[in-house]
């Protein structure tokens, strides 16, 4: 059977266009990868279309908010999640429409299928006590609590997504002053953070452990699990469960939910508390634009008590007269009937 339009583009959209011209990181193009999967099992049994007859034309507005409808509906998915699928979507139809000029208003109308409005998100922080617990909680004495314990202090000074945590290299940490760690973030893009002097003294002492120290291991991975390999996100998701339960054994101070992005914000929420620019913590965060960055400014409800209150000193007299000295006043309320 000859191979479809839809076929043939959308192997030229995830092997070639989004890694070669985008420029996107694998793990975006895997959740692209991911949107087409479902699309493609939704023709197949919902609509009994199957793989080899999908077409462009196929692909009308009308079936692709049916998809929609069916990821709410029937597979449960968040409107988060059902807009990052049409993006996905969105994305391919653009790119079609350079391939196919032809096909011009008919990919038109399914890019013109709109997002869906959602809740704006609490930004779930941990204060710094809860992180000074959290980090106590570790066996020093033990191996792995030792990682345990460098994993979690480089996942807070950095402020790093989970899959940057786990893709560091040994030769991405340079503890030459001034110590900083290289992290690749979203599109392959790569930024030198700095270290602190107590993270960067568990860095020497992990490194020099665990004999990571040779020039040939820089390639080596600098977080692994009990069978060498590089830590998994469900893997270090582990590990912070883990410390959370225990530090809840004995203390209110950390919250039952604690996931590891939380680790994040908790920095980037106690940088902007501690007086450091939005344009710093953006830089610092590997934001590509400030409004990202800015949903932590308006989540800080403390800083803004700060500021209030600097703006406006002394203005109202808190020295009023004591009202339970004014037997006039005593008198008319005894009274009242």
């Amino acid at each position: 059977m000859k191979p479809t339009d839809f076929a043939k583009h959308l192997t030229e959209y995830l092997s070639a266009y989004l890694p070669s011209q985008k420029n996107l990181s694998k793990n975006t193009i895997h959740s692209y990868r991911d949107a087409f999967k479902l699309l493609i099992q939704y023709c197949h049994e919902v609509k009994n279309i199957p793989a080899e007859r999908i077409t462009m034309q196929v692909l009308s507005h009308e079936l692709i908010a049916g998809f929609l409808q069916w990821l709410e509906t029937e597979r449960k998915c968040s409107i988060s999640t059902r807009n990052q699928r049409l993006a996905a979507i969105h994305s391919f139809f653009r790119y079609a429409q350079a391939e196919e000029p032809a096909g011009l208003f008919h990919f038109q109308k399914v890019i013109a299928i709109p997002s869906k409005k959602t809740k704006k998100t609490v930004v779930e922080h941990l204060t710094p006590e809860a992180i000074k617990l959290l980090l106590e909680q570790p066996d020093k004495t033990s191996l792995k609590g030792r990682r345990d314990l460098t994993l979690m202090s480089v996942l807070y000074d950095t402020g790093a997504r989970v899959q940057e945590l786990i893709d560091v290299k040994v030769g991405d940490v340079i503890l030459n002053e001034p110590a900083v760690i290289v992290l690749t973030g979203k599109g392959n893009k790569t930024r030198r953070v700095p270290l602190m002097k107590n993270t960067t003294a568990l860095l020497q002492r992990y490194i020099l452990e665990n004999k990571l120290d040779k020039p040939w291991k820089n390639e080596y991975p600098l977080f692994i699990n009990n069978q060498h390999n590089k830590l998994t996100k469900e893997g270090v998701a582990y590990i912070i469960s883990k410390y959370v339960a225990a530090a809840r054994s004995n203390s209110t101070l950390v919250p039952p939910n604690v996931n590891v992005h939380m680790f994040r914000h908790s920095k980037a929420m106690h940088l902007l508390q501690a007086g450091v620019n939005l344009i710093y913590i953006r830089d610092f965060l590997g934001h590509v634009d400030l409004k990202t960055t800015e949903i932590y400014a308006r989540a800080d409800t403390e800083t803004k008590r700060r500021a209030i209150e600097n703006a406006y000193p002394d203005l109202v007299d808190n020295s009023l007269p004591d009202w339970s000295q004014d037997q006039g006043l005593l008198s008319w309320l005894s009274d009242l009937k």
